[in-house]
């Protein structure tokens, strides 16, 4: 296992499963972190996932397998065992540099264990401290995105939070990731690797459908989020960008929207030249092109009805 960015050459990754997949009993933890934007509670719809929602999800992970095989790269699936949330989205759950694997401290009280479908494939796996208080939780988010939904007493935060850049680390402070996150992972990772905190462009909730790192140096932004490069820390002003452009709304299932139309900027880098890309997004694809990156367009259709695209729903464990 030896993974240190976004981009170079995929060798071997985790492709997630949609078995199981299910909005749990709503705690304060859910309430606040996934679903601060619903005022009325009575929305939220809670239970299983309607079976044919999840078959034809597997049947999009089937196809993202087939595709990585044909690259060369080893495909890992999560253990298909039941769990209170899902293992659709392994990105979430695990955070990997270099050999290393962290278990990280998930606000999710439903999401604490979903790193044990994954363990078999991990290395040198650190499990962070996963018992919070209530009054970690700010009910006050609930219909303002600008009150974040976690405070600041303990550590906090969903993997996917992060993206890698080498020995350079942005790390997103939202609804599902607190500042003492960012402190905590800086002194899991050393002084050799700086993490770099963005704050104040978006609060729900997760870094990868408004920041993509597609090679050294060149990264791909949500202009309805970041506004200029002066929004980014330091060490990415000088990269160069390409703006996303609006995206193609694919449109959810039944009452499940779990991501806005822009999940579908969740792009994954098999090498600094291919992406997998959401079949519908071909404005998004000539783009790409422009700067010499091929387009996999292969079907998600439940990326916004389960919360999470072609990054989100893999871990990569090795890159050259």
């Amino acid at each position: 296992m030896n993974s240190t960015n976004e981009w170079s050459t995929l060798k071997s990754v985790i492709v997630g499963i949609a078995d199981h997949a299910k909005v749990p009993e709503i705690d304060i933890s859910l309430r606040t972190v996934n679903y601060a934007d619903t005022v009325d509670q009575s929305l939220i719809p809670v239970g299983a996932y309607p079976k044919w929602i999840l078959d034809e999800a597997n049947e999009d992970l089937e196809i993202l397998s087939t595709f990585l095989k044909s690259q060369d790269v080893t495909v890992l699936r999560p253990e298909k065992t039941d769990c209170e949330y899902y293992n659709y989205c392994p990105r979430d759950v695990v955070f990997v540099h270099g050999n290393k694997s962290l278990a990280t401290p998930m606000p999710l009280k439903s999401r604490r264990h979903d790193y044990k479908a994954l363990q078999d494939h991990l290395t040198n796996l650190t499990i962070a401290d996963k018992n919070y208080p209530d009054d970690l939780f700010n009910l006050n988010c609930i219909g303002n995105k600008d009150i974040l939904a976690l405070n600041e007493q303990v550590p906090c935060f969903d993997a996917a939070n992060i993206i890698r850049a080498n020995d350079d680390i942005l790390y997103l402070v939202s609804n599902s990731g607190n500042k003492k996150g960012a402190e905590y992972l800086q002194e899991y990772l050393g002084n050799s690797v700086k993490v770099h905190t963005l704050e104040g462009v978006y609060s729900y909730m997760h870094i990868d459908s408004t920041v993509a790192f597609l090679r050294e140096g060149l990264m791909l932004l949500n202009p309805s989020r970041i506004k200029s490069k002066d929004a980014l820390p330091k060490a990415f002003k000088s990269w160069d960008v390409i703006w996303c452009p609006e995206p193609v709304d694919i449109g959810y299932a039944e009452n499940y929207c779990n991501s806005s139309s822009w999940i579908n900027m969740n792009l994954l880098s098999v090498n600094p030249n291919l992406v997998t890309l959401e079949k519908t997004q071909v404005n998004l694809q000539r783009e790409l092109e422009k700067y010499k990156i091929d387009c996999a367009m292969l079907p998600m259709r439940h990326c916004r009805t389960l919360g999470g695209s072609f990054h989100c729903v893999t871990l990569d464990l090795e890159r050259d």
